[in-house]
């Protein structure tokens, strides 16, 4: 059984297949529901071609159904718990609901509908409903203790062990050991959570697609080359347009030269979901209210007290040490650089302050001037399947010795997915790879990767995994270039993907990247050093016309400019990252009425609005991390693993690089053990000591 906990870290999403856009919702035909069997094709890989939106809402009824009745059973069993009887057949119930749910939350983000919004609006709150019925039920819960208070007494192994505590550590984080009363309050809040969280994601995502600017003059798109031009042209809107990407700084305010132009886009994307139509404050002060009085009624202070229990952080006053460690150094190189590009602005005859939409534009100036690396010399070299099978498979090749075969007899649910089979050394198969890069309409921002199919022994069950990334789509026939940026957003969401694929475990619930939100993010931004290593960067960095290597001049440069810009690249993640423990840190008895005040006060109180040219890297009206997904009061965790991936790179570069022995010991001690030991151990038996922050402050030349 996918446990409740690992059920809030999927993202939510919502998808529809191609061949079945105007489907209406059928709760009775179940006939002919491919869901309610298991996938006949390879590694039981979701059969898209026959999947229709009607499918969805029968199997997950059916699956719930399936689940209550199954916990139903073991919750009165007669006889006394064990093992085999209550915790293994707890974790084989609700096979139907995993299928269906890895399918449906999976994709809806990457292709959505009506349809399936509707589907996903009614669902949500029943599945919430099952996780109290699973999760607070009394009977299950002493049936589980029992077999909890004598667990090392049993002969079983250490990943049995491990299921019985974390099964027995979740019913507790979820509330088992409350009265009746509170439990019925908590069943409410939870509820009503469910369907504000879905509320959020629709919503944001039509903010998103309003949010997209239409330019008819093309005189205010100046500096944008003629094939970007060309790829945002919309002829039957006779004009350009310029989506939104989930950031709030967006790509393209690099490129345009009319100051105009860039002030539209900034403010369109820094206002897409305050004061719109789509406006997201009255739900988000709901959604952190909610969460606050639930972790009242769980006995804790605030929610981040509640939610870190699991992590490696355990305490929001760690979280906070952290930041406090980290803020000064980051807003004063960020002071500095705003310094030096307000010198830029004044050289280049501007008489007006750095804005934020200003930042981009002139830091890329700076960029020039100080390295001598322009953006427009350097993405030729970065073809997006170049970058993939030469770059992102090439390292995971040379340091774990897989292999990839291109499969186009897979379905996919849009035409742009690129599916390929993975393969062992020795050729055994692994699993399946889906790549789905470009934006659209249909997918919300961000990148993101997870499972059509967990890893486990138990089913006998290999990965099928999925990167999804919203790159820029080239205009009809044209090359898929991409920017440095991208390139390490491929080696990021792949890293997620290796961590799946090379899980080892027997049961699904501890498989893979079912761990700590502030360690899952270790292997993935680990995997990101390999994008600049100098057999890797060779390898991929092709130039799209002339198939020159990138020569090593653009090496250099690209290398001494790591550290560029890092002040504001800090500085946005901690005012973002602090937004979201602030939020989550309220006060059980605050009333929140003015979510903007809020944001507001926060950043002030915490010294993140010293630069002001530095905006959040989310805003919380568009931060679908924290009121969207599973990562509430847990965005933290993309700067607490930082310290533990430049710590790991800096073992690798000591120990002799990028070769199979570290790589193979990296997998056989981190990546291939999923949810099966203590993070904290787990890290310290493989590096030989604890983390150390300096080469993560090396890296971002602050130290």
């Amino acid at each position: 059984m996918k446990t409740f906990f690992n059920l809030l870290l999927i993202t939510v999403l919502i998808t529809s297949c191609e061949n079945d856009k105007k489907n209406t919702i059928n709760t009775m035909n179940t006939t002919d529901n491919v869901l309610m069997v298991e996938s006949a094709l390879p590694y039981h890989a979701p059969d898209f071609e026959n999947i229709k939106n009607s499918d969805f809402k029968p199997a997950f009824l059916k699956g719930i159904s399936e689940q209550k009745e199954a916990v139903e059973k073991i919750a009165n069993l007669d006889n006394d718990p064990t093992f085999d009887n209550t915790v293994l057949a707890l974790e084989k119930s609700g096979i139907l609901l995993e299928r269906v749910s890895n399918v449906f939350y999976g994709l809806s983000g990457a292709h959505t509908n009506d349809s399936i919004k509707a589907i996903q609006e009614e669902i949500a709150p029943k599945l919430s409903e099952l996780g109290d019925a699973i999760y607070l039920n009394d009977k299950l819960f002493n049936r589980i203790k029992i077999i909890y208070n004598k667990r090392d007494s049993l002969d079983l192994d250490s990943e049995s062990i491990k299921l019985i505590e974390n099964y027995f550590e979740d019913f507790e984080i979820a509330g088992a050991n409350l009265s009746a009363e509170k439990k019925d309050t908590l069943k409410k809040y939870n509820t009503q959570l469910a369907t504000l969280i879905t509320k959020f994601n629709q919503i944001l995502l039509e903010a998103n697609n309003a949010g997209a600017l239409l330019f008819t003059d093309k005189k205010a798109l100046a500096g944008l080359s003629e094939s970007q031009l060309k790829a945002l042209e919309k002829k039957e809107k006779k004009g350009w347009i310029i989506p939104l990407q989930n950031t709030t700084q967006q790509p393209l305010l690099q490129s345009f030269t009319n100051r105009e132009t860039r002030e539209k886009i900034f403010k369109s994307s820094w206002n897409r979901a305050d004061g719109s139509e789509y406006d997201t404050k009255e739900i988000i002060i709901k959604i952190a209210d909610l969460r606050a009085k639930k972790a009242g009624v769980l006995g804790f202070d605030n929610y981040a007290e509640w939610s870190l229990q699991k992590t490696m952080a355990k305490k929001a006053i760690n979280v906070f040490d952290m930041f406090k460690g980290l803020i000064p150094a980051a807003t004063k190189k960020a002071q500095l650089e705003s310094e030096e590009i307000q010198k830029m602005i004044t050289s280049k005859g501007g008489d007006f302050t750095l804005e934020p939409w200003d930042w981009n534009y002139y830091a890329e100036m700076v960029r020039k001037a100080k390295y001598d690396l322009d953006e427009d010399q350097i993405k030729p070299y970065f073809e997006l399947k170049t970058v993939l099978e030469k770059g992102v498979f090439y390292a995971a090749e040379k340091l774990y010795g897989i292999t990839f075969k291109s499969r186009t007899d897979i379905p996919v649910y849009h035409k742009d997915v690129m599916v390929y089979e993975v393969f062992e050394q020795n050729g055994d198969k692994l699993g399946l790879f889906y790549g789905d890069f470009f934006a659209r309409s249909s997918k919300r921002g961000g990148a993101w990767m997870s499972n059509f199919v967990t890893q486990s022994k138990l089913y006998n069950k290999k990965p099928v995994i999925y990167n999804v990334c919203n790159f820029s789509k080239p205009a009809e026939g044209e090359v898929a270039l991409i920017t440095f940026d991208d390139v390490s957003t491929m080696f990021h969401e792949f890293g997620h993907a290796l961590h799946g694929f090379f899980a080892d475990q027997q049961y699904p619930s501890l498989s893979g990247t079912a761990v700590a939100r502030d360690f899952v993010e270790f292997p993935s931004q680990f995997n990101e050093n390999w994008a600049l290593y100098p057999d890797v960067l060779k390898n991929y960095a092709i130039h799209n016309k002339t198939k020159e290597q990138i020569p090593q001049v653009l090496i250099d440069k690209i290398k001494k400019s790591g550290t560029f810009n890092q002040g504001y690249s800090l500085t946005e993640n901690l005012a973002a990252s602090n937004l979201d423990m602030q939020w989550h840190t309220i006060a059980t008895d605050k009333n929140i009425t003015n979510a903007n005040a809020f944001e507001k006060e926060a950043l002030h109180n915490t010294k993140l609005d010293v630069v002001h040219a530095v905006p959040p890297r989310y805003r919380s009206t568009y931060f679908s991390h924290v009121f969207g997904s599973g990562y509430a009061a847990g965005y933290y965790s993309y700067l607490w693993t930082e310290m533990l991936d430049h710590d790991a790179y800096n073992w690798f570069k000591n120990n002799g690089g990028l070769t199979r022995e570290n790589g193979q010991r990296f997998r056989d001690m981190v990546l291939s053990r999923g949810n099966t030991l203590n993070f904290e151990k787990m890290y310290k038996d493989w590096r030989g000591s604890d983390p150390k922050i300096e080469p993560m402050l090396k890296a971002r030349g602050l130290k």
